[in-house]
């Protein structure tokens, strides 16, 4: 079924409405040695609400600040119709161990930066972003809470953290009568599926919208990679150095597994007509439980290429080849429960539908 980017969609369980795909804006800025310079950026950001898309990913220290400048300077005219979701808890200051994090006084600066850099009086969205496992989840908690009470942020959502930390800040935030948590953003690809094991699930039974990152593995699934490049990873120090191809190929998602699923994504592609980034985007944005796939353009080529994916209609062949080279092993107890003798044991001969 082709979709546009006014076919919005709730986000979790909350009433707000976003376009199918978000628009990550770290390519916004050109200090991490890749993306977008400014007038490259506005054609993005142009484009893209031009069709209608709503939904914008960015993080205080993108591009050490530029993503946010931009994107408020953007979104400037028409604020109230853009839905801007934004990160704290990466080191904004270094030498100052509480410029980062994810308690109090950390947020609440981080978010403060925000406000000025998008030149705005409130975010509509706000993530936790890379869980650091020494603050208490009620601190965590409550500062969201009190963000939102002060009408500085409108919605809280949760990224890259445990599937039981989450599920545990959400009974908490119920219980107490707190901003719910109402997205999670995490990785997930026809390259790293290991989301289906604890998380996509979690999240569909906790009312949070599932808002993947990294929909294309690092650029692996546009094909544009060889076994050839499996070794030439270079010296690449964090995401400031080398160029975008080596970072990835330095992280390690440059192997023979995903470059045959990327083969595999390739071949459909070839039936269908379409890009490489259109099967695996396609893949992601009709996965169950899934809200926005986030997508990340430095040009308007790479921008329109990845918005074709709204009109991918994938066949079940076509799927269950793409779910069969891709496959997971979900681990224990998930196999166990999915078997056909646990199933035997707990329902005997009857046939018992399952909801969702």
């Amino acid at each position: 079924m082709a979709l546009t980017l006014d076919t919005y969609r709730l986000l979790g369980r909350s009433g707000l409405r976003v376009s199918p795909l978000a628009l990550g804006t770290a390519t916004f800025g050109t200090e991490w040695g890749w993306g977008a310079e400014r007038d490259e950026a506005r054609k993005l950001f142009d484009r893209y609400t031009e069709l209608g898309g709503n939904f914008f990913d960015t993080a205080s220290t993108y591009t050490n600040g530029s993503s946010e400048r931009l994107l408020g300077e953007f979104a400037r005219t028409n604020r109230d119709k853009m839905v801007l979701a934004t990160k704290y808890s990466t080191l904004r200051q270094p030498g100052d161990p509480n410029s980062g994090g994810t308690h109090r006084k950390s947020m609440l600066a981080s978010v403060e930066a925000s406000l000025r850099q998008l030149n705005t009086d409130y975010i509509d969205l706000l993530y936790v972003n890379v869980w650091d496992f020494r603050t208490p989840v009620e601190e965590i908690l409550r500062g969201l809470d009190d963000l939102v009470r002060q009408g500085k942020v409108l919605y809280v959502a949760i990224s890259s953290a445990p599937a039981w930390q989450v599920s545990r800040m959400q009974a908490i935030a119920d219980l107490r009568g707190w901003s719910p948590l109402v997205a999670l953003e995490t990785e997930y690809s026809l390259i790293e599926r290991t989301a289906e094991r604890d998380l996509i699930p979690m999240a569909r039974e906790m009312g949070l919208g599932v808002v993947p990152f990294s929909p294309l593995g690092g650029g692996v699934l546009t094909g544009k990679y060889s076994r050839e490049d499996q070794n030439a990873a270079g010296s690449v120090v964090g995401e400031t150095a080398g160029n975008r191809k080596s970072l990835n190929v330095a992280l390690g998602w440059v192997t023979d597994r995903n470059l045959a699923i990327a083969d595999a994504v390739k071949e459909v592609a070839s039936e269908l007509g379409r890009t490489p980034a259109q099967v695996a985007l396609a893949w992601v944005l009709n996965a169950p439980g899934v809200t926005a796939p986030i997508i990340g353009a430095r040009t308007l080529a790479q921008l329109e290429d990845n918005l074709g994916a709204l009109q991918v209609d994938l066949t079940p062949s076509q799927l269950a080849r793409l779910h069969e080279v891709s496959a997971i092993d979900l681990g224990n107890p998930h196999g166990l429960l999915a078997s056909d003798h646990i199933r035997t044991v707990t329902t005997g001969d009857m046939k018992v539908e399952t909801l969702g």
